[in-house]
């Protein structure tokens, strides 16, 4: 018998835990099916919002949310999820529903900038937003959301430069007008207004080729290349600017060699490829000592979306540390601000040529150890007819051969062997 009720017992006890389960299944199942999801929330909203109202959300720009009375989420775009504005069918930003809230009370339209974290983001990394909350009908609300963080990038870079050249005007125009002071004070000392009047001189060509390299950013950020392009021969350039840099590599008694593969060619702009494999050259020959060797050299290296022509300045200077190797392409960045004073350099050269390669869709790179020299170098990509006359200039040995492997030789270690790129 008492076998029996403990059975009787267990069976009841296990009856119970049974429908306890069930129950409990039942319930969840019923919040799962409630939840609202993107789906779900598209199919509400059709019956919810004002006729027109959905196909005027889906074309807008900003990211939508359109809230009920009970901060239920009843329309959102898809940028709105991508933001992270809208989360499990509820508005995930606390500032935003507050004025959502705020906005239901009293019917007034409220706007603010915020800053959110970017969700998935790394630390220090975050979205700058204008939201703008507005009534819509008696029982909705409309929030709209504005991404701002290119535009506050881009006004960053505005400030820093605007700052830098101001900073960059005002010393040579502040050494020119002591200098002009100096020279009416000393009108009756020829010898000293000799002196002065040479000073002048030099921040007077400071200034200009400061305002000349300004301009030349300018117009490298804002043209279009391709408008003006044609096929460029890199002999022709390579010539340019060595003969650009010619008088102060004599005085400096520099040896300039350049060779490389024959009947290269790029297609691009000749004023712009002409300006920055000038601008290398000319920092290769004023951050080298006296009496040592820059070359240039253009070579063809195979890759799969077809070859890039790869031109190559190298110099035996002072180098670069790895800090300054990271920021050199920066504007107005110098690795030694007394030395570019001394050979008038503005800190914009290495920033156009990076411009003008990027334009060019190519890139530039550097090469360089401390005490050792740099090698700058510009990828770009072939014109058609260095391809054309490839096979002819196999066939027929070229006159700067013994030039080229001389110049290689001279620096095994700055031009690395041509290498297939991905």
């Amino acid at each position: 018998m008492d076998v029996n009720a403990a059975v009787a017992a267990a069976s009841a006890i296990a009856g119970l835990c049974t429908g306890v389960i069930a129950v409990l299944a039942f319930r969840w199942s019923e919040r799962e099916q409630a939840r609202p999801t993107r789906t779900s929330l598209r199919q509400d909203a059709a019956a919810v919002l004002p006729p027109g109202v959905d196909t005027v959300l889906s074309v807008l720009r900003s990211s939508a949310v359109v809230l009920d009375e009970g901060d239920t989420v009843v329309k959102a775009s898809s940028a709105a999820y991508a933001l992270g504005l809208v989360r499990g069918g509820r508005l995930a930003v606390d500032q935003m529903l507050q004025m959502a809230r705020e906005t239901r009370r009293d019917g007034e339209i409220r706007q603010v900038e915020l800053d959110l974290p970017r969700r998935g983001a790394g630390r220090g990394e975050g979205l700058a937003v204008s939201a703008r909350v507005a009534p819509l009908g008696s029982r909705l609300v409309l929030l709209l959301v504005e991404d701002l963080t290119e535009a506050r990038r881009i006004e960053a870079v505005r400030r820093d430069f605007v700052a830098n050249v101001s900073h960059e005007l005002k010393t040579p125009v502040g050494a020119l007008s002591l200098l002009s002071e100096a020279v009416m004070d000393a009108s009756d000392e020829p010898e000293a207004v000799q002196r002065f009047a040479g000073r002048m001189q030099i921040e007077a060509a400071r200034l200009t080729s400061l305002v000349q390299e300004i301009i030349d950013l300018s117009r490298v950020q804002d043209d279009n290349p391709l408008d003006d392009a044609e096929s460029v021969a890199v002999d022709d350039l390579v010539a340019e600017a060595v003969d650009r840099c010619r008088h102060p590599a004599n005085a400096k008694q520099i040896t300039m060699a350049t060779g490389g593969a024959p009947d290269l060619f790029i297609w691009g702009n000749r004023s712009q490829l002409a300006a920055a494999l000038g601008n290398l050259v000319e920092n290769a020959v004023n951050y080298s000592p006296a009496r040592t060797r820059v070359g240039i050299a253009g070579r063809r290296i195979p890759a799969s979306g077809g070859d890039l022509i790869e031109i190559s300045v190298t110099d035996q200077g002072i180098g670069l540390s790895e800090k300054d190797r990271d920021r050199v392409f920066e504007r107005f960045y110098r690795v030694d601000p007394a030395r570019s004073r001394a050979t008038g350099g503005t800190g914009l050269g290495l920033s156009i040529v990076k411009h003008v390669a990027a334009s060019h869709g190519g890139e530039v790179t550097v090469w360089s150890a401390e005490g050792q020299g740099s090698t700058f170098t510009l990828r770009l990509p072939e014109a058609a007819t260095s391809r054309e006359s490839r096979d002819r200039s196999a066939a027929v040995p070229s006159e700067d051969s013994a030039t080229s492997s001389a110049l290689y030789e001279t620096f095994p270690d700055h031009i690395p062997a041509p290498e297939v790129l991905p």
